[in-house]
């Protein structure tokens, strides 16, 4: 079975992503854009987290993405490049996985424009690699603390990863910068504590404001909107 296929040569950095086997999230996307690219299959390998191998899915979208994963791989002949680990919810078990991939000094990549998975592989430290639409274009600072690629052009996101493992090649320090540029970021303006004190903000003025103001509901929702808005940008 793919799920317990090792991998030829296990001394290569690994790409790693973890999703929903969902078209949304585009799995089947990047294992097509891996595949494409002779040069990055060379540079590294690509674990996936996705789906469940143990027990036949009855979402007729998730049987097609498991179909479409399956012909991908006998496609571009991925047998010993690619490990396809079945998705769980052990959520220790998933921050151990972002920790040997960062300590084996990967990165992730998420090309589906919403994901959860996208800050917390930056928070582990792992140089995270993303669409450049959606949630991830606010959360990643392009060549900063991350990268953006898109996925309408897979031809340039797979040079970008290429051109990403080649500089780590030749400059070690280029991979502690971007992990060390991700961990900044997610500090600045990511964490929980920072989002509490935001909500404990917007909690103690709407309370104020909504004793002493005589507005519609309209006029109220508007109002959070706009307060929301400027302290969630």
């Amino acid at each position: 079975m793919l799920r317990t296929m090792n991998l030829k040569d296990r001394n290569k950095p690994i790409i790693f992503s973890m999703a929903r086997l969902d078209r949304v999230k585009n799995m089947t996307g990047l294992v097509e854009m891996y595949g494409k690219n002779a040069h990055l299959k060379d540079l590294a390998n690509l674990v996936i987290v996705a789906g469940d191998h143990g027990k036949e899915s009855k979402d007729r979208e998730e049987q097609a993405e498991f179909k479409r994963m399956y012909s991908l791989i006998e496609e571009y002949k991925l047998k010993g490049h690619i490990r396809w680990i079945s998705a769980q919810m052990n959520r220790v078990r998933n921050g151990e996985l972002y920790r040997y991939i960062c300590d084996t000094k990967g990165a992730f990549a998420f090309y589906e424009a919403f994901g959860l998975t996208v800050i917390e592989a930056m928070t582990c430290g792992l140089p995270t690699i993303a669409t450049c639409h959606g949630g991830p274009a606010e959360i990643i600072v392009n060549g900063v603390s991350g990268l953006h690629i898109d996925p309408y052009h897979s031809d340039k996101a797979a040079d970008i990863l290429v051109n990403f493992f080649e500089k780590c090649s030749e400059d070690p320090s280029y991979w502690d910068k971007m992990s060390e540029g991700g961990l900044k970021r997610i500090y600045e303006k990511y964490t929980w504590k920072l989002y509490s004190e935001r909500l404990m903000t917007l909690t103690g003025v709407y309370g104020f404001w909504k004793y002493v103001s005589n507005l519609e509901r309209r006029e109220t929702r508007r109002y959070l909107e706009m307060f929301y808005a400027l302290k969630y940008p």
